[in-house]
C-alpha cells in the first residue's frame, strides 16, 4: 500500500467532513474513495428535514465517482468525530458490496486512528447482483 496515497485520501476526507451538511444530527462524517486509475473522489453526509432523505458521505462519494465514468474502486477513507471507528451504514454498506465488492476500507476516528476492514467483513452473506442475474 502506498501510504503517500492513503494520506491523500484521509486528507481529502477530513476535508470532505468540514464541508458535511448536518443541521439535524451535527454529525459530520467524511469519505474519499480511490479509484483504479489514481484518481480521488470525496464525499460528506448531506441531511434534509425529511430525513430519510439524506444521503451518507460513502453514497456521495461513490455516485460522484460512477457518474464521472470510473467503475474500479481500490479504497476508501471514512471519517468522523467519533471514539470509536465509524463503519458504513446498511445502505453504503449494500451499495459498496454492489459497485465495489473487494474495497479496502479504512476508518478513522476522532483520535486519527485507523482500522483497515473490507467490506465483504462489513457485510457477510450479503444479497448480490448475483441473485438477480441468477434468477
Amino acid at each position: 500500500m502506498d501510504n503517500g496515497k492513503l494520506t491523500e485520501l484521509i486528507n481529502s476526507a477530513e476535508a470532505a467532513q468540514q464541508r458535511a451538511v448536518a443541521p439535524y444530527s451535527n454529525f459530520q462524517v467524511g469519505a474519499a474513495l480511490e479509484t483504479e486509475s489514481g484518481k480521488i473522489y470525496s464525499g460528506c453526509n448531506i441531511e434534509v428535514s425529511s430525513y430519510s432523505l439524506t444521503i451518507c458521505a460513502e453514497r456521495v462519494a461513490i455516485f460522484k465517482a460512477l457518474s464521472e465514468g470510473e467503475k474500479d474502486f481500490t479504497q476508501l477513507v471514512v471519517t468522523a468525530k467519533t471514539k470509536d471507528f465509524c463503519p458504513p451504514c446498511g445502505a453504503c454498506r449494500q451499495v459498496l458490496i454492489d459497485y465495489a465488492p473487494n474495497i479496502k476500507i479504512f476508518m478513522l476516528n476522532s483520535a486519527g486512528e485507523a482500522k483497515e476492514t473490507t467490506i465483504a467483513e462489513l457485510l457477510p452473506e450479503a444479497f448480490t447482483r448475483n441473485f438477480l442475474l441468477d434468477s
